[in-house]
């Protein structure tokens, strides 16, 4: 029926029942209904598990307070005697009454051995035999038990007492009746009623705000109305011949049906991962991933090519929005007109290319990769001429004629017998007309798709064309390799017998990208090769070639640059006055050029402050002020005010480096070193045994802002120093401390030479590819013999010069040096002299017979002196000069207490020197310095 409007009228259902009916016949209905059965089921069980639980628990207890009362009751005090007094009960029942009180028993009894009750909360129970089985009790045993019986039902315990002799003269009984540990179970019943109903609302609310969700997911639908849309569902989505991807906004993928597997080879467990892990094409994952409409884009896929759409999926329930891809696979398409799949393949190939060509920068190799690429699939053969000074990595000359001559560094075909010149031999193109003159003439790729018409090509050597002819070459592209605009090369790609085709203009093109590709590649394979042979040359120029052979030190030494290249790790070791000798080893950030030269002028710094003889820390210092300095002018605005513009390399400074610097002396035996930044060394017992010193590790050199800190140590004679850089201990698969206590294993073998010791390291740790410089010295500590030291203290009186210089020209003559005797007392007279006059006590003189005599006078003054010219009227002056003139080396050095003048006299020096007739060596000491 209709109303007046026309329109029909709303129905709705009759009543709550059949609304009620409804929802029973939908899966929310049904979901509801088992849920709320589970919870009714569940609060049920866990309520009378909680009564039983509830009712043991009170009986356990009252067992528990039972015996316990009884266990005490039993050995008060005084008990014992108490049952053998006249009237026990008159003893016992206030007792009894007060423990029952106080433990909230409901009776306190003692009993004879016969169960005979003495006392009992029952006055009327007193002097009768209490029932049950007391027998365990008589026999020493106490025991507790559910009694069932007169008077009335109880939880008890019985404990027998015992007098001084251990034996049973009593029993004490205690317990609680049935009844009142029954009213405490009872008592909490309604809590458990009222959890259980609590409970039980909560889960059945529960359960229908579940089936409220589920009723609006569902729409209200049956399990079988869904099991039949799902069918529905299947049957349309993988029936299709088109591929469908769903991917949400997290670019995981959501759905992906049958065909969209087939074309795109998807694992099976493709569904919520995320699609860069697929193995897509990239273009296709970058799509996906972008978000942005596409229309029938063309995509690859293995070999087919696909049509691609892609939109967004509407938002739902507020979460963001993802996307719909579909696929068609047109490779049939492409095959009908062959076009596309000529395409397919070119593109296929530059996308090897890609991947292919430039993986090494070295330049033959690269070569190799180009000529390698393009065989069988575009070419039968092909060849790579490369210029002469590209295959050395310099710039190519832009002399004319430079191109006529080239070295042939590739060649890759489909069959090893063919007639081409062979990899090595020069190659010329001297005929203007052929193919390869007049590419490189053109600056663009030439086809002759006729090799029996190329006349040109045929002329340039009638003989080796005539059997290329016959060998079935038929077909050639010359593309010349240009990078920036310079020629580099050249690039010949054949066909033979093997593809009856020949080159077309397509193929020209084509040809010409993949060139223009690998001349990238080429160039920049050359521009290293060029950076890496000046950086190798640089650094073999900086660093020391021999280390000096000293009586101080044995040394070994290691250096390995890294795969990548040379870098900044260095080492040295430098010749101290006094016998003393310096180690150091340090490490620059970085490789290549600027580490190399970085490296060099660490190097000549520390050798320029090492003269001035100062101790390791202050040595650091300085070097660390020196880098600070050297970085702001470097890092400062250009001369002459210019602005730096585009092609004006910034300058770059030194970026970070460490350092440490170790002193030795063989005659004391000690040894001082400090640390910038750099790992501490190695020291090797002579019995093997390994430490690693603690040393004050300062910041790196450059940063600044910190003192550095000396450390000394003693080194006994036999044992070693190793000074190694971090390159040599971690790399990717090892850290710092795993190679630290694998070096510490390979250095505790003793009886090996330095050398030896060297080589074992290298071949314990050093890693297959290297990503770091590796830098090691090894140095055994030699001691001075004391017989060749000579000491003696100079009192501060004009008159002892002469005595030390009688006493060192006999020490002389004991060492079998009477040849430098002369020489060494002038040099003592003089410098002795000094520091009489011009130093203060104590003044000492030490004679030391290494490889050259080396005189030292030392006094507690810290003036220096220095050299002059006197002119022909000055009375003295001369001294220092005269030191000068016929000693090898002198200087001065400072200590902790004053300063020490030093003079090295060689023993091959020559004749001894000729002084003025008539002046001795006493009247030197009037000669003022």
């Amino acid at each position: 029926m209709t109303g007046r409007s026309g329109r029909h009228r709303e129905t709705r259902p009759a009543s709550l029942l059949a609304r009620l009916s409804l929802a029973r016949n939908s899966l929310a209905g049904q979901v509801f209904s088992l849920q709320a059965l589970i919870v009714l089921l569940l609060i049920t069980a866990a309520s009378l598990a909680l009564f039983f639980q509830a009712r043991y628990d009170g009986e356990k207890d009252a067992r528990n307070r039972s015996l316990a009362a009884a266990e005490a009751f039993a050995h008060a005090p005084g008990l014992p005697a108490a049952l053998a007094s006249p009237d026990p009960t008159a003893e016992l029942q206030p007792l009894a009454d007060a423990a029952r009180k106080a433990s909230g028993l409901d009776f306190v009894s003692v009993l004879t051995t016969d169960g005979v009750r003495y006392t009992d909360a029952r006055p009327d129970l007193i002097g009768k035999r209490a029932t049950g089985d007391l027998a365990r009790a008589v026999a020493g045993q106490p025991f507790t038990e559910v009694f069932r019986g007169a008077p009335s039902d109880a939880v008890r315990a019985v404990v027998p007492v015992r007098d001084d002799r251990g034996r049973v003269v009593g029993l004490v009984s205690t317990g609680i009746e049935i009844e009142n540990v029954g009213h405490v179970v009872e008592g909490q019943v309604p809590l458990l009623i009222g959890a259980a109903v609590g409970a039980l609302l909560l889960g059945t609310a529960g359960a229908g705000l579940v089936s409220r969700r589920l009723r609006r997911q569902t729409r209200g639908l049956g399990a079988a109305e869904l099991a039949r849309m799902n069918e529905h569902h299947e049957a349309v989505l993988h029936a299709v011949r088109e591929g469908v991807l769903i991917v949400g906004a997290d670019h995981r993928l959501l759905l992906a049906n049958d065909e969209a597997r087939r074309l795109l080879d998807l694992p099976p467990d493709a569904e919520q991962r995320d699609v860069g892990e697929l193995g897509l094409d990239p273009r296709t994952a970058e799509l996906l991933l972008s978000g942005r409409v596409a229309t029938d884009e063309v995509h690859l896929a293995g070999d087919r090519l696909l049509a691609v759409n892609v939109r967004p999926t509407a938002p739902f329930a507020g979460r963001p929005s993802g996307s719909v891809m579909t696929l068609r696979d047109t490779t049939e398409l492409a095959a009908l007109s062959g076009r596309a799949e000529v395409a397919r393949e070119r593109l296929q190939l530059l996308y090897d290319a890609g991947g292919r060509i430039g993986t090494t920068l070295d330049v033959v190799r690269t070569a190799e990769e180009l000529s390698e690429v393009a065989v069988p699939r575009f070419a039968d053969f092909v060849t790579v001429e490369l210029l002469e000074p590209v295959l050395r990595g310099d710039e190519p000359s832009p002399v004319a004629g430079m191109h006529a001559r080239m070295r042939r560094a590739a060649m890759t075909g489909v069959r090893t017998d063919q007639p081409l010149q062979p990899v090595g031999d020069t190659i010329f193109f001297a005929v203007p007309n052929a193919p390869m003159a007049e590419a490189l003439d053109a600056g663009q790729a030439v086809l002759a798709a006729d090799l029996n018409a190329a006349m040109g090509w045929r002329a340039a050597d009638a003989a080796g064309t005539r059997v290329a002819l016959e060998y079935g070459f038929h077909s050639l592209i010359s593309v010349p390799l240009q990078a920036r605009g310079v020629v580099l090369g050249m690039a010949n790609f054949w066909r033979a017998a093997d593809t009856p085709e020949a080159f077309d203009e397509e193929d020209l093109s084509f040809a010409e990208e993949l060139g223009a590709r690998a001349a990238v590649s080429i160039d920049n394979a050359r521009r290293f090769t060029r950076e890496h042979a000046t950086a190798v040359t640089l650094q073999r120029s900086l660093l020391p070639r021999v280390l000096p052979d000293l009586s101080a030190v044995e040394t070994a030494f290691r250096y390995l640059p890294a795969k990548a290249g040379v870098g900044g790790d260095w080492f040295d070791v430098i010749p101290l006055p006094g016998a003393r000798v310096a180690l150091v080893v340090g490490d620059v950030v970085g490789h290549g050029v600027h580490a190399a030269a970085t490296m060099g002028r660490l190097r000549t710094a520390v050798h320029n402050f090492s003269t001035l003889d100062m101790p390791p820390d202050e040595l650091l210092g300085h070097l660390d002020e020196l880098i600070d300095r050297i970085d702001q002018l470097e890092g400062g605005e250009p001369a002459g005010g210019e602005e730096s513009g585009e092609g004006v390399e910034e300058p770059a400074g030194i970026t970070g480096a460490t350092c440490l610097y170790a002193v030795y002396d063989p005659v004391s035996g000690h040894c001082v070193m400090a640390s910038a930044g750099h790992p501490g060394p190695a020291l090797v017992h002579p019995d093997g045994r390994v430490e690693f010193p603690e040393l004050p590790t300062g910041l790196p050199l450059g940063v600044g802002g910190m003192p550095f800190e000396a450390a000394g140590l003693a080194l006994p004679e036999g044992s070693r120093l190793v000074l190694f850089t971090d390159g040599l201990l971690e790399d990717r698969d090892r850290d710092f401390d795993a190679g630290l206590e694998l070096l510490g294993r390979t250095l505790a073998r003793p009886g090996r030479s330095p050398e030896q010791a060297c080589a074992d390291v290298l071949a314990a740790m050093l890693f297959p590819a290297p990503s770091d410089d590796i830098a090691l010295l090894i140095a055994e500590a030699r001691r001075l013999d004391p017989h060749r030291i000579a000491e003696w203290e100079v009192p501060d009186d004009p008159s002892a010069v002469s005595r030390v210089r009688r006493a060192a020209a006999g020490q002389l003559e004991a060492w079998g040096m009477e040849e430098l005797s002369f020489t060494a007392e002038l040099v003592l007279s003089e410098l002795i002299t000094n520091a009489i006059r011009y130093g203060n006590e104590p003044i000492r003189v030490r004679l030391l017979h290494d490889r050259n005599l080396i005189c030292e006078v030392s006094d507690a003054s810290s003036t220096s002196p220095h050299l002059r010219y006197a002119a022909t009227t000055d009375e003295g002056g001369r001294g220092l000069f005269l030191v000068a003139q016929y000693a090898e080396r002198w200087g001065t050095r400072y200590t902790e207490r004053g300063k020490v003048i030093w003079a090295e006299l060689s023993p091959a020096a020559g004749a001894e020197p000729q002084l003025p007739p008539g002046l001795d060596l006493d009247a030197l000491g009037d000669l003022a310095w």
